[in-house]
């Protein structure tokens, strides 16, 4: 899988988990340069506390268009630190 945005792959995994119509992403496949840590935070009752990332690529900015659980519930331990995108990033084969 790919997750691309402003026609850049910003990560890419034959191992993504899918939790609710959402890839996730390992953390080691994705292209650190594009994401920068953003203050957000949010909560989902059965997975926790997630924080996002904004994607910069090509000095154009996507706010909190990734998101990840960093120390997630049990029932979603499988995708500690995974990365799931939103707002426009095209996940595709």
């Amino acid at each position: 899988m790919k997750a691309i945005w402003n026609d850049e792959i910003i990560a890419e995994s034959d191992d993504t988990i899918v939790v609710e119509n959402n890839h996730y992403f390992p953390p080691d496949t994705l292209k650190k340069k594009f994401f920068r840590d953003s203050p957000t935070h949010s909560t989902c009752p059965w997975k926790g506390e997630a924080s996002y990332y904004t994607v910069d690529v090509k000095e154009q900015k996507n706010a909190d268009a990734a998101w990840y659980y960093p120390e997630p519930k049990d029932a979603a331990a499988n995708i500690k630190n995974y990365v799931a995108f939103w707002k426009g990033v095209k996940i595709t084969n």
